[in-house]
């Protein structure tokens, strides 16, 4: 399980799980899920399930957000670990970001399309 919060207007590009499930719980907020080809908005205790190998991402609102993100099994951890640390450096590219997704069974299918933004 992680906690996270994230400004408004924030949401990272579509990507796979290939080796975990997910589920987030709105705890402030508001987000816009993205789940394969539906959009749901997810006021404050919303809870959405993302089921192992399905197309996701969120986009928060028009405030900052918080929500609690569940992965079956825990796999995702030491991607936030790698990402956190490539993100303190300078120089971090799209490709570097794809490798580490990729050390952790995530594929980036693609950045949100514009109607996400």
């Amino acid at each position: 399980m992680v906690e996270t919060e994230e400004p408004a207007g924030f949401g990272p590009p579509i990507h796979v799980h290939h080796d975990c499930a997910e589920a987030s719980y709105a705890l402030e907020g508001e987000y816009t899920m993205y789940l394969d080809d539906r959009e749901l908005v997810c006021p404050a205790g919303s809870f959405i399930f993302v089921p192992q190998g399905a197309r996701h991402g969120f986009r928060t609102g028009s405030v900052s957000s918080r929500k609690l993100n569940f992965y079956f099994p825990g796999s995702m951890i030491g991607y936030f670990d790698d990402l956190a640390a490539a993100l303190r450096s300078e120089g971090v590219t799209d490709a570097d970001l794809a490798r580490i997704a990729a050390d952790h069974a995530m594929e980036i299918v693609g950045p949100p399309s514009d109607r996400y933004i």
